[in-house]
């Protein structure tokens, strides 16, 4: 029936068969034809949620392939494919493979890892239209949801079903009352834990359903039992957050910084602060940040004035992430706090330039499809600890189809050194091993590894063992714990703003040892009102509080003074 009624649907656009280079945002005909707009639906048995419970996986979880739709842009994807084949395979929805096959041969790609979906589509933009990969359980069968495409774009929103046909994996859809729901893979991400994030914009976009039904949809056809919301941004066209941030693990944060007050900048600062002061990491700690400083066009300009050009929309593939980038000077920072920050992967930059004026990048042209078996593992990280005398514990909830035949801890305080192993203890799904007591100043590298009844192996990281975790034996509140090392100097917006009488500020600091460091708070005058930080500090996140009681409401300002480094801003305090 599923079969049918696709090829039934597919008949009857199929005038439409090709891409007509339709960028992500809607344009102005699109807006005219979506205001009467009925999405297609494939009525089957499908459209129920899933029978059991199921877990949307995370993008850096293993995945079998990935979904290109060889359409605008062909050059990029080429690149792509080349590096997604090195790691699994590329599912290439297409009009015609011998033409997609002589393209790649000719840009000196080999033809290995592909599979070809013969298919009608409308554009490129496959992460928005494209299935989500869960599992039954939490590790159980692999089963796909499809949601309404958020674009009168009819063969895209059939995709989905094309791809389930063609690999015989259940899909189920969210396209029937009262579980329809209008949604887009680039204004979602997934902690693989549970936790969701989107941008106000699945509000928006769905104004007949409160947001307790739509978080209730998300829950029994994705297991999302928290579902995070953001502020849309002032100047993002499309309001998909994978523009301007990406979970690049269960509790780290990389988001997207501008210049003070330029472009969307404020609006992701308070975006960002709303998650940090109301949410905590599937584990209940802080969330890390790391922030990832995006470029002007090469003119020296931002949004809205320029395109929006992003780093944060990058792809995870197995070891591999694979990064926008444009020709740019930032480039090269950009792909240094990638590889700093996820170490053993390999970083793999494409040039962007000529497809983001379209409103996209790598993510927006990429969609990731889990394994059939995978290895669940739930880890929260060990943390930075003054201990010296006791073991630290490795602890890690397991969890496989064919059950779980062993799990070890892999640890080393020397990079040059080989791992130390240790066979973890189970008690039903946890696994926990020690790793011994370490003198002040060590640096404890370690990795989990676990194998399946079934003979399959995989690390926590994926990319171990030349990817780790890493934790160090010194005081916890020099170097915060649930902060990464910052990869830039950075003054966050003061949280709550306005305040009264109580606002606290953050600030990071990266360079080697100490240097003088002043934070002060100024009036509307320029005279210096209060002097919160001023002495030595080393590389590392800070937070203070600055109590206004003793002041009268108005506007104030406040300056980091770090070497170099200087940035102030602005703050408003209500009486």
């Amino acid at each position: 029936m599923k079969l049918f009624l696709f090829l039934l649907i597919a008949l009857m656009f199929s005038g439409r068969t090709f891409s007509q280079d339709l960028p992500n945002n809607l344009t102005d005909k699109e807006k005219e034809i979506y205001r009467n707009y009925q999405h297609p639906v494939i009525e089957t048995d499908d459209t129920n949620p899933p029978p059991t419970p199921v877990r949307t996986m995370a993008e850096w979880e293993e995945v079998q392939g990935v979904i290109v739709t060889w359409t605008s842009y062909t050059s990029i994807i080429r690149q792509i494919v080349d590096y997604v084949q090195d790691e699994c395979q590329v599912f290439i929805v297409c009009s015609d493979s011998n033409s997609v096959k002589t393209y790649l041969t000719s840009g000196g790609v080999p033809l290995v890892n592909l599979k070809f979906i013969i298919a009608s589509y409308n554009s490129v933009w496959c992460r928005d239209y494209g299935p989500w990969a869960v599992y039954s359980g939490i590790s159980d069968s692999l089963k796909l949801i499809d949601w309404i495409y958020n674009r009168p774009r009819p063969l895209d929103d059939l995709v989905p079903v094309a791809f389930a046909n063609y690999t015989g994996i259940p899909i189920y859809q969210t396209t029937v009352a009262p579980n329809d729901l209008i949604a887009t893979g680039g204004n979602f991400m997934v902690d693989g834990n549970g936790t969701g994030f989107s941008s106000n914009l699945i509000l928006d976009e769905n104004p007949s359903k409160s947001e307790t039904q739509i978080n209730n949809i998300m829950s029994s056809y994705m297991g999302i039992n928290r579902y995070i919301k953001m502020s849309t941004l002032p100047y993002d066209q499309i309001h998909h957050i994978d523009m301007h941030i990406k979970l690049l693990d269960e509790e780290t944060l990389l988001v997207g910084q501008y210049p003070p007050g330029v472009a969307d900048g404020p609006q992701i600062e308070a975006n960002l602060q709303y998650v940090l002061n109301n949410f905590l990491t599937c584990y209940g700690r802080p969330y890390k940040v790391v922030r990832i400083p995006m470029p002007p066009n090469a003119s020296g300009q931002y949004p809205p004035t320029a395109n929006y050009f992003t780093y944060t929309n990058s792809v995870f593939v197995n070891k591999t992430v694979i990064v926008p980038i444009y020709g740019l000077a930032q480039d090269t920072t950009a792909l240094r706090i990638y590889r700093e920050a996820l170490p053993g992967y390999r970083i793999a930059p494409i040039n962007c330039s000529s497809m983001i004026s379209a409103l996209g990048a790598i993510h927006c042209i990429t969609k990731e499809i889990g394994v059939y078996e995978p290895v669940f593992f739930s880890h929260p990280k060990v943390l930075n600890t003054l201990n010296t005398t006791s073991p630290y514990e490795v602890k890690s909830y397991i969890k496989i189809k064919s059950g779980v035949s062993s799990a070890k801890v892999y640890w080393r305080t020397d990079t040059t050194q080989s791992y130390n192993e240790i066979t973890m203890t189970q008690n039903l799904d946890t696994f926990r091993a020690e790793i011994p007591a370490q003198q002040l100043g060590s640096k404890v590298y370690y990795y989990i590894s676990a194998t399946s009844n079934s003979n399959r192996t995989v690390t926590k990281p994926l990319t171990a063992p030349q990817g780790y975790y890493k934790f160090v034996i010194d005081n916890p509140t020099s170097v915060n714990e649930n902060t990464v090392t910052p990869l830039s100097f950075e003054l966050s917006q003061n949280f709550p703003n306005p305040f009264n009488p109580n606002t606290k500020i953050s600030y990071s600091l990266q360079f080697t040892g100490e240097r003088e460091v002043n934070l002060s708070v100024y009036d509307v005058l320029g005279n210096e009102v209060a002097t919160l930080v001023n002495g030595k500090q080393s590389s590392g996140s800070y937070s203070v509080e600055f109590n206004g009681s003793n002041f009268s409401s108005g506007i104030y300002f406040y300056r980091l003074s770090a070497g170099e480094f200087n940035d102030t801003k602005r703050m408003v305090l209500i009486k």
